[in-house]
C-alpha cells in the first residue's frame, strides 16, 4: 500500500513537472492544430451543404469597390508570388538548403509539409467541388474548383514551416512577422481578384496550419514517462 502511494505521488510529481515545462506545447497544439481543424471542419460543413456564408459576397463586393490600377497591379503580383513566382520556388529552395546542410529531419519535415499540403488541397477541391465566384469578370480568371484556396494553403504552409524551423533561433520573430504579412497579402489578393470567396481563404489557412502542426508533432514529438519526469 505504501509503495503504491509512493508511486502515485511520484507519478503526480512527474505530471506537474511535465506540465510546468510543456504547457507551451499544449498551447501550440490548441492554437495551431485544434482551433484551425475545428475552423476548417465548420467551413467545410457549410460548403458541403451548399450553404451561403453571410460574409462571403459582402466582403467580395467591398474589396471590388476598392479596385484601382495600382491595387490591381499590387494584388496581381502578390497572387503570383503566392504560387508560381514565390511559394513553389521557395519551397524547393528550402528543402534543397536543408538537405545540403544534412538537416535530415528538418528536410523530411519541410518536404512532407509541402507535398502533403499540395495533395490535401487537390483532394479537398475535388471533394467539395465548389464553384468559384462569378460576381464580376476577373483580371486573373481561374477555372479550377474554389475550396480551399491553393494560394492560401501554399503560403500558410510555407510560413508555418519556416516559423517552426526558425522557432529556436534569433530569426523567430522576423520570420513570424514577414510570414504573417505575406500570408495575409496573398489571401487578400485572391479575394481582390474575385477568384476566391473569403471562406476559401480561411479554409486554406486552417487546413495548412493544422497539417503543418500535425507533421511537426509527429516528427519532433518527445517520448515521456511520468515516473522518469519525476526523477531528480
Amino acid at each position: 500500500m505504501r509503495a503504491t502511494q509512493a508511486e502515485s505521488r511520484r507519478e503526480a510529481a512527474g505530471v506537474r513537472d511535465w506540465l510546468a515545462h510543456n504547457a507551451w506545447r499544449l498551447l501550440v497544439l490548441f492554437v495551431c492544430l485544434l482551433l484551425p481543424l475545428a475552423g476548417f471542419v465548420a467551413l467545410a460543413e457549410e460548403i458541403h451543404e451548399a450553404e451561403s456564408l453571410y460574409f462571403d459576397q459582402a466582403l467580395l463586393w467591398r474589396m471590388h469597390r476598392l479596385a484601382s490600377p495600382a491595387l490591381d497591379a499590387f494584388f496581381l503580383l502578390m497572387s503570383r508570388l503566392g504560387y508560381q513566382w514565390g511559394v513553389i520556388p521557395l519551397d524547393l529552395l528550402l528543402v534543397a538548403v536543408l538537405a545540403f546542410r544534412r538537416r535530415w529531419r528538418n528536410t523530411l519535415f519541410a518536404a512532407t509539409a509541402f507535398a502533403g499540403s499540395a495533395l490535401l488541397n487537390i483532394g479537398s477541391k475535388q471533394l467539395f467541388q465548389r464553384e468559384r465566384p462569378s460576381l464580376w469578370e476577373s483580371i486573373a480568371p481561374e477555372s479550377t474548383f474554389s475550396f480551399p484556396s491553393g494560394h492560401a494553403m501554399g503560403s500558410m504552409t510555407l510560413a508555418a514551416t519556416a516559423l517552426f524551423l526558425a522557432w529556436n533561433t534569433r530569426w523567430r520573430w522576423p520570420v513570424a512577422i514577414t510570414g504573417g504579412i505575406f500570408v495575409f497579402c496573398v489571401g487578400l489578393s485572391r479575394v481582390h481578384l474575385g477568384v476566391h470567396y473569403p471562406s476559401d481563404i480561411l479554409g486554406g489557412w486552417c487546413a495548412a496550419l493544422a497539417w503543418v502542426t500535425g507533421v511537426h508533432v509527429l516528427l519532433f514529438r518527445r517520448r515521456w514517462s511520468p515516473s522518469a519526469a519525476a526523477k531528480p
